[in-house]
Parts: structure tokens; sequence; C-alpha cells
């Protein structure tokens, strides 16, 4: 895999300023996002609310009680998930893409969206709440991925194929066994709940889940840009990884540990969501380079951008809400023959 010895001064520009500039991007996106919905909210009501709040002054009863209301029970709360769960899942695609030393891997290659899938689908079929729902869908990516770990700790050969053949073994029974739950569902109620929650969304991302979810995606998406200097040691190879000093068997278990509860509380707070893991990572190698230090935090930011700006045009660009695995598959789709081409010329 080659790796260029010097950048070009426009590339090095661009790789110092993206991070700041992607930054700013998002703080101007997040803003914008808050003013779109079905009750539009103008600048100037966003910034009385925040003068009140800031000020420690009690909201006037009226509209600015309703702005307050709007903001705080429902475009904060989603505006939060968008963030989130587009970093984390940009991130963790990132690392995959690194530790495996392919960059057409995704955070769904061991098992966890299929294992998640299939825990959401039990709990609404056996009509917990909604928070059980959720807890079934995390637990179901954690067993799906310790199942892919176990298949290949009991092989011999090769570790990376072992991992990878292991999660192509546990997607595939999770996927079958999510099939049969959807074949047993009741096709007036919980077959749709299921197919919904399965095209991924934000609608129920509200402010009880996000104050639990919240400090764990950051806490996780830290820890993670703490790998960064080992990531760049694993996308070597595993052979001159170890040849510098690196254990790569516990740092990739550990990667993937993290990456793997990372992704399972997105998939317990808004569904499926696919291409974003895949597509932002070559994104963010485009504008900053191969180097993790700067690719990580890129693709984080780049990916909260993308999913926010996703859910505006989900919410606003058809009259009713659509599924935003929907859109981020008819957006990703296109893109996808330039990473393949990115990755025939050396994804480094």
């Amino acid at each position: 895999m080659s790796r260029s010895t010097a950048s070009p001064p426009n590339a090095a520009a661009r790789s110092r300023y993206a991070v700041p500039v992607l930054a700013a991007v998002l703080v101007l996106t997040a803003v914008w996002s808050l003013t779109v919905g079905q009750y539009p909210i103008s600048l100037g009501d966003q910034w009385r609310f925040f003068q009140s709040a800031l000020s420690g002054q009690d909201i006037a009863a009226g509209q600015q009680r309703l702005v307050a209301t709007v903001l705080c029970d429902i475009r904060f709360p989603r505006l939060l998930a968008a963030m989130l769960v587009g970093a984390v899942l940009a991130a963790s695609g990132t690392a995959y893409q690194a530790m495996f030393v392919n960059p057409l891997v995704s955070p769904g290659l061991l098992g966890v969206l299929a294992g998640s899938a299939f825990g959401a689908a039990v709990g609404m079929l056996a009509g917990v709440s909604w928070t059980m729902v959720q807890v079934f869908a995390f637990v179901g990516g954690i067993t799906a991925v310790g199942m892919a770990l176990g298949l290949a700790g009991s092989g011999k050969g090769d570790k990376l194929l072992l991992l990878i053949l292991g999660g192509v073994i546990s997607s595939a029974l999770f996927t079958a066994l999510l099939a049969a739950a959807k074949y047993t569902a009741d096709p007036n109620d919980e077959l749709p709940a299921i197919t919904y929650w399965l095209m991924g969304g934000l609608s129920r991302a509200d402010g009880t889940t996000m104050r639990l979810a919240a400090p764990a995606f950051c806490l996780g998406l830290v820890i993670l840009f703490r790998f960064a200097g080992r990531l760049d040691l694993l996308s070597l190879g595993d052979e001159e990884a170890r040849s510098l000093g690196l254990s790569t068997g516990p740092v990739r278990l550990a990667l993937i540990a993290l990456s793997t509860i990372l992704c399972a509380l997105t998939v317990s707070i808004a569904g499926l969501i696919g291409w974003v893991g895949l597509i932002i990572p070559h994104a963010g190698r485009m504008l900053v380079g191969p180097g993790h230090g700067r690719l990580l935090p890129a693709a984080a930011l780049l990916g909260a951008v993308y999913l926010l700006a996703v859910d505006d045009i989900s919410r606003l660009a058809f009259g009713v809400e659509i599924p935003l695995g929907i859109l981020t598959a008819l957006i990703g789709i296109p893109f996808f023959p330039l990473v393949l081409k990115t990755a025939r010329r050396g994804w480094s």
C-alpha cells in the first residue's frame, strides 16, 4: 500500500484548516436546522430564547413559550441525535477501514447491524416499551459481534480473514432470524412497526434518550480519537504494525469492542442508517489525508453535518418525513463508483 512521503502545499493547508472549517459548517447547519420544520422558528426567536435561557429569565407565555417547547422537546434532541449518530457512524467506519486495511469496509462488517435489527424486532414482538426495544437492539448488536469474534477465535489462520468470515456468518444468521421474526409478526401492527424502524429515522429521539446516550457517544468518540496513532499503524497491515511494536490483536479487539458499542447505540436510537460509515471516511480522507489524528475528527464532523442535512431534507423536501435509511442510500449509491476508484488507486 503506497504512502506519499510529502504533501503538496495546497494539500497541507487544506488538511490544516479542514477540521476548523467543518466545525464552523456544523454550527451553521445546526442553527439552520433549528429554524426548519412544521413549525418554523426564526433566527430572532432563537436568539430571544437563548438570551432568556442564558440570563435565567422566565420565558413569557404565548409564542415564546411555544418556541421554547418546540426547541427543547423536539428540535434539540433530534439535532443532537443527528449529529452524534452521524459522527459515530463515520468515525467507526474510519476505524474499521483502518483495522481491516480495506477501504470498502463499513461498521456493519461483523454483524452489529443485523444483530441490532433482530433484537429490536424481538422487542417489538414482545410488546415491551420503546426503551426496552432500544435495550433489545443494543444487546442484539453486541451478541452478533460476540458471535463473530467467537467464530474467528475458534479457527486457525489469518485472523483478519477469520474475522470477516465470522462477520459474514453472524450477519447471515441474524438476517435470517430477522426474516423469521417479520414472518411471524402481525401484518396489521407489528410488521409495519418493524419495517419502518428498519428504514432508520430520528423521530423517536427524545430528551430522555439523548440525556442518557449523548455522554456515552461523546466518551466513546474521545476514546476512539485517542487510538489515532495505533490506527495509523494498523492501516499498514499486521506484519508491519507488529514490526513497529504494536500488539495488533489486543488493539484490534479493543477497537472492535468500542466501535460495536457505539454502533449498537446508534441503531438502538435511529434504526438502520447505511452508507454513512462507508462513504464519509473517504470524503474525510480526500480532505485531510490518511493520518488518523486529523482524519477521525474530520470524518466525525463530516458525518454529523451530512446526517443533519439529510434529516433536514427528509423533513422538508417531500411533504412527509422520509426514513433516513432511504435517503442515505439514494445519496450514497452514486458516490460508490468514486469509492471504488479511490480503492483501486490506493486509499492512503
